[in-house]
């Protein structure tokens, strides 16, 4: 039943749609349980939650912050300055807002918002969305009040008593996706006669495997294949110019797609880097994957999340180093192995969390004061 109760509660966070897209659909599964909240938004400036926030309805402000280079490079200075920058700023969003409640679900802005929240002994809650936590988190986790995790065994990381195992959200249209082919051939204007081959690396993109699908775009066509290609910003026009001429065959490439419902629903082979919220929504919606886990991220989580569904023979993954040569086998061997295609099925459905935002709004409102 929903609360009555005035509530105010900052969400931090973003950089990428795999902290984004799960922030917005918390802050809808709080409203649907009070009746009276203001929710504000905080993330970095010229990120991904800049855009995408507002177009779900909620306002939001923007930090101008960034991440450390690995290498001893001029730009962190410019980084510290930045993050001290965030810091001043962050506590006076909090002293102006007067939160009820602090969310950070990772990304550049989290940090600085939830330190000041704790700080101020405001209630904070974090939701860690991987199987192995970056810096920030492991430090905020420290002083938190609520911890949700979407893997077993975090606490290796957090302290035992504080951790929720809720999974990761998942966006409400993204699950609503099986009842949806017709209108999925429609809108890639593709053949119900073809099997389809979902590829995807994050909103940038990811170059490695853009490289492979260059590389074995044939084989697949020729093999009666089709391909949504969502190469990400950077990699879209060259993308664009390598396929011309190959459309009779069925290959649709966008920068972004926007109806990832309808991506989802014409799968049946789906390539994915693997960030926390790409398994999770594999995970939910039960398609056989080949995962490629990005080797430029901290702590090499991808690669953990992946294994973590490799270990349950649930996917498959092929190491970023290794996609040009091994990709076009590992995708084929799942089109032309009806049995082991459904026992990936079988026991990836098993790793799903389906109420993961309900969750995490119930956690997050048990600790407001």
């Amino acid at each position: 039943m929903p609360l009555h109760k005035p509530i105010r509660v900052i969400i931090a966070g973003g950089g990428t749609g795999g902290h984004v897209f799960p922030a917005i659909s918390i802050a809808n599964a709080l409203k649907q349980k009070v009746l009276n909240i203001q929710i504000l938004f905080v993330g970095a400036k010229g990120r991904l939650e800049m855009k995408k926030v507002p177009e779900a309805g909620y306002h939001i402000l923007g930090l101008k912050i960034s991440g450390l280079q690995r290498k001893l490079t001029f730009k962190n200075f410019v980084v510290l300055y930045r993050l001290i920058d965030s810091m001043i700023r962050s506590k006076n969003i909090i002293k102006r807002f007067k939160p009820d409640l602090v969310i950070g679900v990772g990304g550049y802005a989290s940090f600085p918002i939830v330190k000041s929240a704790i700080k101020k002994k405001i209630p904070t809650l974090i939701q860690e969305q991987n199987s192995y936590p970056g810096v920030s988190n492991k430090i905020l986790g420290k002083k938190a009040d609520k911890i949700c995790v979407a893997y077993e065994g975090m606490e290796r990381f957090f302290p035992k008593e504080k951790i929720y195992l809720t999974g990761n959200p998942i966006r409400k249209e993204i699950l609503d996706f099986e009842n949806k082919k017709e209108e999925a051939y429609k809108y890639f204007n593709l053949s119900k006669e073809k099997k389809t081959l979902l590829v995807f690396g994050g909103t940038l993109g990811a170059k490695s495997i853009n490289e492979a699908i260059k590389v074995n775009l044939k084989l697949f066509l020729y093999n009666d294949v089709q391909i949504i290609w969502q190469t990400g910003k950077l990699y879209y026009q060259d993308a664009t110019e390598y396929v011309k001429g190959l459309e009779k065959f069925d290959v649709r490439v966008y920068e972004f797609i926007d109806r990832m419902d309808l991506a989802y629903s014409l799968a049946d082979v789906i390539v994915s880097r693997s960030g926390a919220i790409a398994v999770s929504e594999i995970c939910a919606i039960k398609k056989p994957a080949v995962f490629i886990p990005s080797p430029n991220v901290a702590e090499d989580h991808q690669t953990k999340n992946a294994l973590a569904l490799v270990n349950h023979h649930a996917a498959v993954m092929v190491k970023d180093h290794e996609v040009k040569e091994k990709i076009g086998f590992a995708v084929m061997n799942l089109f032309d192995d009806d049995e082991k295609r459904f026992k990936l099925i079988e026991k990836i459905a098993g790793l799903a969390y389906y109420n993961a935002a309900d969750n995490i709004a119930e956690v997050a409102l048990s600790i407001v004061k």
